[in-house]
């Protein structure tokens, strides 16, 4: 979600050192629990390891997304035998779909229907793309770089942009106060000043009291107490325009502690696609065969563990008795009947699915922690993606010297359109739609087909003299996240005052301080992450589900290179009082 508008200004009377520190990037590792994720991951010591009496010791790990596909590769590294359990496909929301009416050979023409977009400073995320070989390119956000144009439709009026300095004065003044609303209401430049130079304990002297103060506030009443938007009008443009990929209205009722950690981070800036499709990711991650490895002979990996398939979907979840005592199994039952016992497992799958799809013993959880996963508020999401025969989008009218054709944001149904090159001149793709929450759930009821021609009807609007259906190749393929059985949303979304329960959630990983009977079961995914709806958070989910694994199993990490749990009383999210 590259950012639309300016981001904050720097302080310019910053002393040279600082100016000079100015330049480390921004990273996702902060700012509720600042553990150097990036840092721990690329250590020649590796993440731990586990007595040897306990090589090949199978772990469940529930959902093959990338937060269990991750977290079982790093557990098998270490010895272990992870055993996948997946309802669908290997990929989670890193759901890559092809066109069946475009060529093999166009294999960078795809949709993405969930993550399409990453940030630099997804420094985890990009330690796996990276391992894995794949390729990234400029994802063609409004307003960025390598976005060739950006048309803005507000109100029946559409405005042409190759830069900010293209549109009117106003937009410049909202960017200005929403700029000013940072800097003012979250010293935003001070705390991306912490963030850069890994100072944890700048970072959380700024946060925590930001979120003793901010946790009630709603994204809306924030701009609200800003005197910068006084303006009902500046607040609607805003909405419809946001500092990001679209409006961002439809998170108006979040709470504000969690658009400031997407700001803080950079999250939406910059962004990457990876060429040929996401889903790669956890399908390399699947069948690659680690050259370092423990216990397990070369060659070996998540795939061969498996005779190439996961388990099929968990129907079942309970406590039973280990023998001789102690804490007790996790025993899985499967789609298919089977029923297997493990002395721990990792959950990563949609933490509804614990209150819907799985049969669940209460003694899983604590209280506290089922009431948490019971609030959880997820947001809707929609896309609708057509093929068409070349990206003719880049023509130039030589009567304005215009593309054909722009990166659209607007109020009508569409909300955002994006152009998808293919490869030269050939087939490529555009994302028609995509929607979040209400704007969503208008179109939910129709079928692709359906959906496309609202789709069409509305860019015929913004662009009259453009004839998108003559291009168009195939059918359309769309997702409703919301309507889908083993996710029944996009992601989660904090509404104000969920502070607490998301604390409950990501800190689980931690369980010397549970009762011993509901430990074994380590909670991961984007879902109990602090940046749901990112595939970082999955990632950095995933490597604490592994360290307390490891853990659980009597192992430690090097003393060289301690792990999110080893550094958790320095690092911990801040506790706010429940009396």
């Amino acid at each position: 979600m590259t950012s639309a508008v300016p981001t904050a200004v720097p302080n310019t009377e910053a002393s040279e050192s600082a100016a000079a520190s100015s330049q480390a990037p921004l990273n996702m590792c902060g700012p509720d629990f600042p553990f150097a994720y990036d840092e721990f991951l690329a250590h020649p010591a590796g993440l731990g390891s586990v007595p040897a009496e306990h090589h090949g010791t199978e772990v469940a790990v529930i959902g093959g997304g990338l937060s269990g596909i991750v977290a079982a590769y790093e557990l098998m590294k270490m010895g272990l035998k992870p055993v996948v359990y997946e309802a669908d496909r290997i990929g989670g929301r890193l759901r890559t779909e092809r066109f069946p009416s475009v060529p093999d050979s166009a294999e960078n023409v795809v949709a993405e229907m969930g993550a399409m977009r990453f940030p630099p400073s997804s420094t985890t995320f990009f330690h796996y793309v990276d391992k894995m070989g794949l390729g990234t390119t400029p994802f063609p956000n409004p307003l960025a770089p390598d976005t060739p144009s950006t048309v803005i439709d507000l109100k029946g009026e559409s405005h042409y942009a190759r830069t900010t300095d293209d549109l009117p004065e106003v937009y410049g003044a909202v960017a200005r106060a929403w700029n000013d609303t940072l800097e003012r209401g979250a010293r935003h430049t001070e705390m991306q000043q912490a963030i850069r130079d890994r100072d944890v304990a700048r970072m959380k002297e700024i946060w925590n009291g930001l979120v003793a103060e901010l946790d009630n506030q709603t994204f809306y009443g924030f701009l609200c107490d800003s005197p910068e938007f006084s303006s009902f009008r500046y607040r609607e443009i805003f909405g419809q325009v946001g500092f990001g990929t679209g409006g961002w209205d439809t998170d108006f009722p979040n709470s504000i502690l969690e658009i400031l950690r997407v700001t803080y981070t950079g999250a939406d800036d910059d962004h990457l696609s990876i060429v040929g499709g996401c889903q790669q990711l956890p399908q390399r991650l699947w069948e690659d065969a680690p050259a370092k490895l423990v216990h397990w002979p070369t060659g070996t990996s998540l795939s061969s563990l498996h005779d190439g398939r996961p388990r099929p979907a968990v129907t079942g979840l309970r406590r039973t008795a280990a023998p001789g005592g102690g804490p007790g199994n996790i025993t899985v039952t499967d789609a298919s009947g089977s029923i297997r016992t493990y002395p721990a497992a990792v959950f990563t799958a949609q933490s509804w699915m614990l209150l819907s799809k799985i049969e669940c013993d209460e003694g899983l959880l604590p209280i506290d922690h089922w009431t948490a996963i019971e609030r959880t508020h997820y947001m809707e999401s929609s896309k609708l993606f057509v093929p068409v025969d070349r990206p003719f989008w880049r023509d130039v009218d030589p009567a304005t010297g215009r593309e054909t054709m722009s990166m659209t944001l607007t109020d009508r149904m569409t909300r955002g359109t994006y152009l998808l090159d293919g490869d030269g001149d050939g087939p490529a793709a555009i994302c028609l739609s995509y929607t979040w929450c209400d704007d969503s759930l208008k179109w939910l009821p129709l079928s692709a087909n359906e959906r496309m021609e609202v789709m069409l009807n509305s860019l015929a609007k913004v662009y009259p003299d453009v004839d998108i259906r003559s291009h168009i190749i195939g059918d359309p393929v769309t997702v409703s996240w919301e309507d889908e059985p083993y996710f029944m949303g996009a992601f989660k979304a904090n509404l104000p005052g969920h502070y607490r329960y998301q604390r409950r959630l990501f800190t689980h990983f931690k369980q010397d301080r549970l009762e011993e009977h509901h430990r074994g079961l380590f909670l991961a995914g984007d879902d109990i992450s602090w940046t749901a709806g990112w595939a970082e958070g999955a990632v950095q989910t995933a490597l604490n589900a592994v360290w307390g694994v490891m853990t659980h199993f009597g192992g430690s990490t090097d003393p060289l290179n301690p792990g999110p749990g080893d550094r958790y009383d320095d690092v911990a999210p801040v506790e706010l009082p429940e009396d």
